[in-house]
């Protein structure tokens, strides 16, 4: 009868230890589910424009071309007066808002509005665009932090009066462009101009060769 009574005891031992270790690989199961619902349903990964040679880098990492590329077609954008700069310059900055921050914002409203005061804008088309040979280069961006950058755009700025250019002039422009994460839907890139980084600069009076002049435009 011992022996009989020492497998029973057994048997409940080991049911009870089979019982415990189900309940542990529940937990570690719970655990695993609550992270993958928890975890992020879309990942942004920035990768180089060339990748011939393939590219290794933390996703978080945002390469320089990709900050430069964001900055450029950003800040064209807000540039890119097809009809009246007093209606388009306000609605681009309306358009554009997922893509700045609230400070750089308002301070482009503010500047729309003294600009309109003076009378800067009414009937005024405007469009800016790369300066030929002066793209993207290494020392067009210079990264503060994980989260921060300062991009140095080299543009040629047009203007216009109804027909009549009025105005060309060739500017760096230092542009602030940080980490932006608030509206995903609205701003893919996951970056957000924070405006100027200091006056624009003057570049070349005279327009280079490979800018063709146009009657007309005065420097």
């Amino acid at each position: 009868m011992s022996r009989f009574r020492h497998a029973v005891k057994d048997r409940d031992q080991h049911i009870m230890t089979l019982r415990i270790a189900c309940c542990v690989l529940v937990f570690f199961l719970l655990i695993t589910c609550a992270g993958w619902m928890l975890a992020p349903n879309k990942l942004t990964v920035h990768n180089p424009p060339d990748l011939r040679t393939g590219s290794t880098r933390p996703w978080w990492e945002v390469p320089a071309s990709s900050v430069y590329s964001f900055a450029f077609y950003i800040f064209q954008q807000l540039n890119a007066w097809p009809k009246n700069g007093e209606v388009d310059y306000p609605a681009k900055i309306h358009a554009l808002s997922a893509y700045l921050t609230p400070g750089c914002q308002d301070y482009l409203n503010t500047e729309a509005q003294k600009r309109s005061n003076a009378g800067e804008l009414t009937d005024r088309v405007r469009v800016v665009y790369e300066i030929p040979g002066r793209g993207y280069q290494s020392k067009s961006v210079s990264v503060i932090s994980r989260d921060n950058w300062v991009v140095r755009l080299d543009l040629v700025a047009d203007e216009y009066f109804h027909a009549e250019p009025v105005k060309r002039a060739l500017v760096r422009y230092p542009l602030k462009v940080v980490r932006w994460e608030g509206d995903a839907e609205r701003n893919p890139f996951g970056l957000a101009l924070d405006c100027y980084d200091g006056v624009p600069q003057r570049l070349e009076a005279a327009l280079p060769t490979e800018i063709p002049a146009k009657s007309g435009v005065f420097q």
